[in-house]
């Protein structure tokens, strides 16, 4: 009786160790492994030390998600990040958005101009600081706070060109800035956040 228990007992345990084999195969790598990818670009933890590519460190995985979507859909402007996004599955981009967003955001002391810093931090409180708030730092809206100061301002001429697609209620913003300022408006927001360090 006893070695009839053993081997029933053996046997479900055999049973359940089969059961989990599929989905142990089908987890896939980690968020983590699959960041390595990433890291040549944006740093092997989301933080960018290169002056053309944006950190995602703490970045809120909903961004990181819909960025990753618009590059799958070419409805975003990249050099490369649209091919390199169609690589990827969705729940590989959702493993890698909570991989980023538990990543401390390391930021780099930039040269900036000191009157567009402070032109930009006006510009900032009266047009941006409703969506970009605490002065751009990480959020629903992205992350502008300490990003490169060439970054910033590719993506801004992308927007402005109509090479990428303004969110909510950012043209309108934009617009105000640059009625307000004139051509200084982008130069001083873009010294303005990447002044954050």
């Amino acid at each position: 009786m006893r070695e009839n228990w053993m081997s029933k007992r053996v046997r479900n345990l055999l049973l359940v160790m089969l059961a989990s084999l599929p989905l142990t195969a089908q987890s896939g790598p980690s968020g983590q492994a699959l960041a390595f990818t990433c890291a040549g670009c944006h740093g092997t933890d989301g933080s960018s030390v290169g002056p053309s590519s944006p950190s995602i460190a703490a970045m809120d995985p909903d961004v990181f998600i819909d960025a990753m979507d618009a590059y799958k859909r070419d409805q975003r402007n990249s050099t490369i990040m649209n091919r390199i996004a169609k690589g990827y599955s969705d729940e590989q981009i959702k493993a890698m958005a909570w991989f980023f967003a538990k990543q401390k955001l390391r930021l780099h002391v930039q040269k900036t101009d000191r009157q567009l810093v402070e032109l930009g931090k006006q510009l900032h409180d009266t047009h941006c600081e409703k969506c970009h708030e605490e002065g751009g730092r990480a959020g629903d809206s992205g992350t502008l706070a300490g990003q490169w100061i060439p970054y910033l301002d590719f993506s801004m001429q992308d927007f402005i060109e109509g090479r990428r697609t303004y969110p909510r209620k950012m043209k309108r913003k934009v617009d105000a800035a640059i009625e307000e300022q004139g051509e200084q408006a982008m130069p001083a927001l873009i010294h303005y956040y990447g002044s954050k360090h």
